[in-house]
């Protein structure tokens, strides 16, 4: 089947967010006592939904966080992005040679999603087509939030192509039965490629992939 929907990651896909909200991240929760290298951070949380990254601090931390931690770090990230984020490398030149229907799915609250696509001047791209999984209450790996999104677009499945860059997405994607490709670096190609996925490592690389499904 030809592909008629890419949907969209928004951290690490859209956005290159992974490392400034991780950045935010390590920096707070060593107030509490907790150190935590970046590199460290990005692996454990690339693609979790809060309440899991949580629980991983609170297990390493042996203690239960304050109850605003979450709001405290989403308003963190917040200044933040709205000072140094940046659209991912190339994104925008490979949006303007897609021809096809775009949506965006992502594991974020919808106001996180819009805040980064509107400092990023990528919103009108996406404006009444992002998709949360605070929506529905089911995050990646689970593959609600792919079938939500195509159900809502009016696309079915096997007519769509996920770009990810989280193994949690990858594996949604799969489970979603719909085509994925797989958007990473050489040193973690490997681990995406082993869910059978297409990977690619430059978003100039996009369109060209997407014409050929």
């Amino acid at each position: 089947m030809p592909t008629e929907l890419v949907i969209f990651d928004c951290d690490g896909v859209l956005v290159d967010s992974e490392t400034l909200g991780n950045r935010v991240l390590v920096q707070f929760v060593a107030e509490f006592g907790l150190a935590l290298e970046l590199e460290e951070a990005i692996l454990l949380f690339k693609g979790c939904k809060m309440a899991d990254c949580v629980a991983v601090i609170e297990q390493r931390l042996e203690q239960k966080l304050p109850p605003d931690f979450v709001t405290q770090l989403r308003a963190r990230t917040a200044e933040v992005f709205e000072h140094e984020l940046l659209p991912v490398e190339g994104i925008e030149a490979a949006l303007d040679k897609i021809n096809l229907s775009i949506c965006v799915a992502s594991s974020g609250p919808l106001e996180k999603i819009k805040l980064a696509l509107r400092v990023t001047n990528l919103l009108p791209r996406f404006e009444g087509r992002i998709f949360s999984s605070y929506e529905i209450g089911s995050w990646k790996p689970a593959p609600d939030l792919f079938l939500y999104a195509a159900k809502k677009m009016g696309v079915q499945p096997s007519s769509c192509t996920v770009v990810e860059d989280s193994v949690l997405g990858v594996r949604a994607g799969v489970a979603a039965s719909m085509r994925v490709l797989g958007y990473t670096n050489q040193s973690e190609a490997t681990l995406l490629e082993s869910f059978g996925v297409t990977v690619f490592d430059s978003m100039c690389q996009l369109p060209c992939l997407l014409s050929y499904h």
